[in-house]
């Protein structure tokens, strides 16, 4: 049987615990008091009053969300880094540049994510390995007009996280 739940009162009752629960994960209490806060911002989108059977299963899953793509950040992050440290001093981008660079970085891996694995995979062949879309067909083992399909599916959705801002 669900129950009526305000935000307020889920915040209320549930905020603490989650806060610890994030820390477990993360290892880290700042990092969890961020993320427990960002679950209860994005829970505010959602309307005022949630129909919760299990409250505490329904924050972990939305803060299991993100705390995964808190990780991913750390991950684009740390790659990055370790490629600027290989650049020459003269070459590295300002600490603007380099946070508009991991905010591009971090928007290019959600949209890789909402990409079917084979589409995933035809669109980095063909973008940034430069392989003709023939290439990726014969790499992949698929037709020519299934490596076309997902390229241009990869790219609509492009299209669409260009314009959804």
């Amino acid at each position: 049987m669900s129950s009526h739940i305000t935000l307020q009162a889920l915040y209320s009752e549930h905020h603490g615990w989650l806060k610890n629960w994030l820390r477990s994960k993360l290892g880290n209490a700042a990092d969890a008091a961020d993320l427990a806060q960002d679950t209860f911002l994005r829970l505010l989108g959602k309307g005022e009053s949630l129909e919760l059977r299990t409250p505490r299963a329904f924050l972990r899953t939305v803060a299991r969300g993100l705390v995964i793509d808190h990780w991913r950040r750390e991950e684009l992050e740390r790659a990055y880094l370790e490629t600027l440290a290989q650049l020459p001093e003269a070459e590295a981008p300002s600490p603007e540049e380099r946070e508009l660079i991991l905010e591009l970085l971090e928007r290019i891996a959600q949209l890789l994510d909402r990409l079917t694995p084979k589409a995933r995979t035809a669109f980095l062949l063909a973008q940034c390995e430069g392989l003709t879309h023939k290439e990726v067909a014969a790499r992949m083992g698929i037709s020519l007009r299934s490596v076309e399909r997902y390229v241009a599916d990869a790219l609509y959705h492009c299209y669409l996280l260009r314009f959804e801002e």
